[in-house]
């Protein structure tokens, strides 16, 4: 899913929302389906990848993601694994 639909997704789940057509936990669920949906779809040789913490990066390969976790939590040796 490109950006514009993940917006357009995320839109749609805070209007009806707002319009007290969902409650807060559906519109939660959806919004964070679309941004997940978003983040394990790439085209451009990008990959999700997790780190034991919980933490997920896009990054080219292990490696990259493995300095990206580190230099967001500072951890010294993280361990990443590809979201599929």
């Amino acid at each position: 899913m490109d950006r514009i639909a993940t917006l357009r997704r995320i839109e749609a789940s805070l209007s009806a929302f707002e319009s007290g057509k969902t409650d807060l936990e559906t519109c939660e669920r959806r919004v964070r389906a679309a941004v997940r949906t978003f983040a394990t779809e790439f085209d451009d040789g990008l990959s999700a990848y997790r780190a034991d913490d919980g933490t997920v990066v896009v990054a080219t390969s292990e490696r990259e993601a493995r300095e990206r976790v580190r230099e967001l939590t500072g951890a010294d040796a993280p361990t990443v694994r590809p979201i599929e």
